[in-house]
């Protein structure tokens, strides 16, 4: 094993690339098309499944049992539910994030037809000149904002007109700026940071000729902000799986944003004990800056992928990301920090392979190596 350098420059281009490309969950085809066609650029050879999650393959030594990696595609958005008689259009979430962070955000209206529509997301009191103090005390709801498009429009039959309907996609744009001091900010680095990261340790394993011990499968999700993210894209050679996603430098929080966080636990419950510890170890062994967290309001692909009966074991790192599901920040440093510690993993010996400590009280029973 060694640790091999993460090209910062092509991981932070590829993340400015993602993030121009509109992915609200439900809306992924053009996403999923972009990475394929970096995969192929890397030559790591993919599949494409049914409902379009990707499957790529880092080849092993063995082929198996295999090990994965898994990061979303999909991200946060909005959709259509009414055209309101005002001319404007009433909205529903697509995940789960606050309406307070869609309040002023510019976007695209994605209509039946693919024509594409520029907006903004206001409150419904949005005048301070109209509505003075009313304007701080109006209460946060998705229900308490309304979509303004650009458009000579005043009534819902000239919505009807220009091609609205139920059902329309919103994207939020992204806007990102990254700063000389490292700092990325940005809406959606949940997960297209972690995608970048994913696909800069690809990159690094193909050019420095990494040997791997077994197949690694580099599982790309999408519909992961609605819970089902990993429910149908898993091998069923795929004994452990990684998750990879956005912790949370707040208030009462572990959380680092310039390293890697390993969760012990999120809302679901405890990831793999065994698992979690090795990535813990790696990040000690080789000077990896790390933090521990637990996540009280949260669930990763892990869970969609427990959830769908997978008898495989889990576990979740993570780059930080302040304010998250708003407007992120992370740091460059957080991101290599990740991109080194999964390519230790992907090179790491099986679990239970190699030392009998691992095994604890299950010593002397068959275990699959993951």
């Amino acid at each position: 094993m060694r640790k091999v350098p993460i090209d910062m420059e092509y991981v932070q281009r590829l993340l400015l690339e993602l993030l121009t490309i509109p992915s609200p969950s439900g809306y992924t085809d053009a996403i999923v098309r972009f990475a394929g066609e970096e995969l192929s650029r890397l030559e790591v050879p993919f599949e494409v499944t049914r409902r379009g999650a990707i499957r790529a393959t880092l080849e092993g030594q063995v082929g198996r049992p295999a090990r994965a990696v898994v990061a979303h595609l999909d991200t946060l958005g909005a959709m259509v539910k009414n055209l309101k008689p005002n001319g404007r259009l009433e909205l529903v979430p697509i995940g789960t994030w606050s309406s307070r962070f869609a309040e002023g955000a510019r976007c695209t209206v994605i209509t039946d037809s693919g024509r594409q529509y520029r907006g903004t997301i206001l409150p419904l009191k949005a005048s301070g000149h109209t509505f003075n103090e009313e304007v701080d005390t109006q209460p946060v709801a998705w229900s308490q904002v309304e979509l303004r498009v650009d458009e000579v429009c005043s009534s819902a039959e000239e919505l009807r007109q220009l091609g609205f309907h139920c059902g329309d996609v919103v994207a939020v744009d992204p806007q990102p700026e990254v700063t000389p001091s490292g700092f990325i900010n940005s809406r959606h680095l949940d997960d297209k940071a972690g995608v970048a990261v994913l696909f800069g340790v690809a990159k690094a394993v193909r050019e420095h000729q990494v040997t791997l011990p077994v197949d690694c499968h580099l599982l790309f999700t999408i519909s992961e902000e609605v819970g089902v993210g990993a429910s149908a894209v898993l091998h069923g050679d795929i004994t452990a799986m990684v998750s990879v996603d956005n912790a949370i430098p707040a208030p009462g929080q572990n959380s680092t944003e310039y390293g890697v966080t390993v969760a012990m636990m999120d809302s679901t419950g405890p990831f793999d004990w065994h698992l979690t510890h090795k990535l813990v170890g790696l990040c000690e062994e080789y000077g990896i800056r790390h933090a521990r967290d637990i996540f009280r309001y949260y669930r990763c692909d892990a869970a969609s992928a427990l959830e769908a009966g997978n008898d495989i074991r889990t576990a979740l790192v993570c780059f930080g990301a302040d304010a998250s599901h708003g407007y992120e920040r992370t740091h460059v440093d957080s991101l290599r920090a990740l991109g080194e510690l999964l390519a230790l993993y992907v090179q790491s010996p099986r679990t239970f392979a190699r030392d009998k400590v691992e095994l604890g009280p299950l010593e002397g029973f068959p275990t699959q190596p993951g």
